[in-house]
Formats: structure tokens, sequence, C-alpha cells
């Protein structure tokens, strides 16, 4: 059977979109991931304009997700309400498809983050787990890739981890 190709894809683009969460439900992918960090960024060009955005980074192997209004509500009530992007961490979220997404009043579909927050089989390394120090021992070790397979860790353990 032939692939068919997305009108979308010509359109070059450095940030997820509809068209690259079409791909990743075809190949059978789970659209589950963890955001790494959320950053500021000032005068980038998204989708052709240039502008200030929210951007999420991911620990998974996929295009960052600029975020708008909705999806940023979302992921401040899964990061215990806070508003500030730097608390925005290593957050586990759920995308879909959402086809009733307006742009300058035409609907066009868009990325939209589900509002129940998946589970996630991560553990949440804390300074008083009991493992705390087996896993600074790996990490030491040079282990950091299996660490952070097993659990969600804070930027705060990860400096520590590092010293």
């Amino acid at each position: 059977m032939k692939m068919k190709s997305h009108y979308r894809k010509v359109f070059k683009s450095d940030h997820l979109g509809v068209a690259d969460l079409e791909d990743l439900i075809e190949g059978g992918t789970k659209l589950r991931f963890t955001i790494k960090e959320v950053k500021q960024e000032f005068d980038v060009i998204v989708a052709g304009n240039k502008g200030n955005f929210n951007i999420a980074y991911f620990n998974d192997p996929i295009k960052p997700l600029v975020l708008n209004a909705t999806n940023s509500k979302v992921i401040k009530r899964f990061a215990g309400g806070s508003s500030f992007v730097e608390d925005w961490v290593n957050i586990p979220i759920e995308l879909y498809i959402d086809q009733k997404v307006k742009m300058k009043g035409e609907i066009v579909g868009g990325v939209r983050i589900k509002p129940t927050q998946p589970r996630t089989e991560l553990e949440v390394l804390t300074f008083d787990h009991k493992n705390y120090n087996a896993v600074k021992a790996a990490w030491n070790d040079g282990k950091q890739a299996v660490i952070l397979k097993r659990f969600v860790i804070s930027d705060e353990i990860i400096k520590e981890l590092d010293s």
C-alpha cells in the first residue's frame, strides 16, 4: 500500500503540528510524552510569524510544541497551579488533534493537550527516596540515560546529582 502524503508536510515546520501527530498515529505511536522543560523564547519565527512564545521541549524524540493559552492552562494545572514556566518540567502529557480549533475565524484543527494527565510508570526521585544514594552512585557512573528512563527528576535534584 502506498503511503499518502499530508498536504501540510511541504510546509516545513520546526514545531509540532497536526500533520506530525497524524504521522505518529499512523505509525502506531501513542501520543504520550513527557515535557522536559518549557522555555520562553523571544523574537523567534513560528509558522512564518516572528514573536514571543512559550515552547515545550520533550524528553521524547519529537519536535517541540508551541504552547497556546489553552494548552498552557492545562500544563499549569499539571504543574500544581504554578504559572512559572520554569516549574513546568518532567510533566507527562497526552496530545490529541482537536478538529474544532479555529484560527482567524477558520476551522483548521490543532494540537491539544488532553485535560487528564496520563499515568506515568516513572517514579519521582526525591532527596528522601529510598534509592536516592544508589541512583546518585549510578548517575556518577555515567548511567544517566538509564536513570532518566526510570525516574522523573527535577532540575534541583539533577544539579545535586551532577555535583
